[in-house]
């Protein structure tokens, strides 16, 4: 029987590298033979060691690529802390690689639901959504009436799903937040997860029923059905409306059948929560070797997240297509650096006390360490939070870093799926594509069995390469597409974690 072999006790990335990655924690006094060094103080696992003397001011190289510029003269066996660390430009770009695509016969398949648009759903869904706060008691009252056992006549519909957000009303009528809530909203019921919704209102919010339903082009039937509090005579009234109307969708919603469909159709949202020092080595190089092998199949993955894709620079940028890509991401970068101008954020070079205890020692690092996950492609388009992704290949999406309001837009946007890395856990999940976790270590992956479904730490022990890891993604990907539940499902994740973007949280 194979057993695992032991940990390194540090990680070598790149024979230029003046610092490695401790694997496991190291205590002062340890030595690394093969390098050489006999640590002077205790280094906590995914930190960095100093390996070899850097003079003041010289960059500090990890991977092959500096991630800040030594802020003091720095000697071997030493903890690197995000303190002696001076900010360092961006890398150049690496070359994008399109990837060769393969020919229709020779594409993987998944099993999902063909919608009458084209588009293909991963799971079968109705939605209960609500316009404004007020009416949230009202949506889960009535969602939460279908559990399992009530189902369980329907088994082709995977479940009756709450949207409920905290605004809608004391805000602007009109303007950019307002547009940007309603194309979230517009795009949850367009989603082709989505067979059906009920929508309910209050009857005085500031979105308004009938101005949403106008400005997003929406018309009310079979499959779309809409309730008004103050008109429907009360909460009690209200949820039993609602209910009725979820009742009379049901029959046609189990009708739809799963089908054998190109991996073409599937549209992956990327997403990495709660990094540590072996992220950028482990999960995020595996989940980028899957992406490759998704867009060679023909289809679609969004990467978000702008602070990373901004503090990246080139690295990112010079991946545009084409030049109105380039300008689509350079106005969207703009906006982000006035918003954000004079601001504690990670874009004005601060880096959070999280990240640093988690083993990153810079912004730098975290932003290249993020657009790993993206794979080598060039960038096919670029687009604003949560408006319909068209474009097949590498889509960036405009977002914040905060996961539920990230992966609501991509979600929105069209994302049948989330995949999503992390170094220290997560417990998040998504509706109504579900997010699966890929875990940046053995020891996360253990201590969080119940909820990661993947394990990328053979990566970081050298059992496997990234590539291959990626392979193993791509196929579960596939898998979960087909309806297998990811473990936030098991667990009944992702209800809560709908949070379109409210304008002005940035981080």
């Amino acid at each position: 029987m194979n057993q695992r072999r032991p940990p390194r006790p540090a990680l070598r990335l790149d024979p230029r590298d003046n610092v490695l990655v401790a694997r496991h924690d190291l205590t002062a006094g340890s030595a690394i033979p093969a390098e050489g060094i006999t640590l002077a103080e205790a280094v906590p696992a995914a930190h960095k060691l100093v390996a070899r003397p850097v003079a003041a001011g010289a960059p500090v190289l990890r991977g092959g690529v500096a991630i800040g510029l030594a802020a003091r003269e720095l000697a071997p066996g030493t903890l690197l802390c995000p303190g002696d660390l001076l900010p360092a430009a961006p890398p150049p770009a690496r070359a994008a690689v399109p990837p060769a695509p393969l020919p229709a016969a020779g594409r993987a398949t998944f099993q999902g639901f063909v919608r009458a648009d084209g588009r293909v759903g991963t799971r079968n869904t109705i939605a209960v959504i609500v316009l404004v706060n007020c009416a949230a008691t009202a949506a889960r009252q009535a969602a939460d009436w279908f559990d399992a056992e009530r189902l369980a006549a329907f088994p082709n519909v995977d479940a009756v799903v709450p949207y409920i957000h905290e605004t809608g009303c004391g805000m602007e009528a009109t303007g950019e937040p307002m547009d940007l809530l309603r194309r979230t909203i517009a795009g949850t019921i367009r989603h082709p997860n989505t067979f059906g919704a009920v929508v309910l209102s209050l009857g005085c919010e500031r979105n308004n029923l009938q101005a949403f339903l106008a400005a997003e082009k929406l018309a009310v039937g079979d499959r779309l059905q809409t309730v008004t509090i103050q008109e429907a005579g009360g909460i009690r009234a209200t949820v039993e409306t609602a209910r009725a109307m979820v009742a009379a969708m049901l029959p046609a919603a189990d009708r739809a059948r799963r089908e054998t469909v190109s991996a073409e159709h599937l549209v992956l949202g990327l997403q990495t929560a709660a990094p540590d020092g072996f992220t950028g080595i482990s999960a995020n190089p595996a989940l980028g070797a899957a992406v490759d092998l998704l867009l060679r199949h023909g289809g679609t993955a969004i990467l978000s997240e702008t602070p990373d894709a901004l503090l990246a620079g080139p690295a990112l940028a010079e991946r545009a297509a084409t030049p109105e890509v380039a300008a689509a991401l350079a106005e969207r970068f703009g906006w982000w650096r006035d918003a954000t101008r004079g601001r504690d954020t990670p874009l004005e070079g601060r880096l959070d006390r999280r990240h640093a205890r988690a083993g990153l020692a810079s912004v730098l690092e975290k932003a290249l360490d993020g657009i790993g996950k993206a794979g080598t492609a060039p960038l096919a388009a670029a687009c604003r939070y949560a408006e319909p992704v068209t474009a097949r290949g590498l889509v960036f999406m405009d977002t914040p870093d905060d996961d539920p309001v990230s992966v609501t837009g991509q979600i929105a946007g069209g994302a049948n799926l989330i995949a999503m890395t992390t170094g220290l856990g997560t417990g998040f999940g998504s509706q109504p594509a579900p997010t699966v976790k890929i875990a940046a270590s053995g020891e996360t992956f253990a201590r969080l069995a119940d909820d990661i479904d993947l394990d990328a730490g053979p990566v970081l022990d050298g059992a496997l390469s990234a590539e291959a890891m990626g392979a193993r993604i791509f196929e579960a990907l596939l898998r979960h597409a087909s309806g297998e539940r990811t473990k936030g499902e098991v667990e009944g994740m992702g209800e809560n974690e709908y949070v379109p973007w409210p304008i002005g949280v940035t981080g």
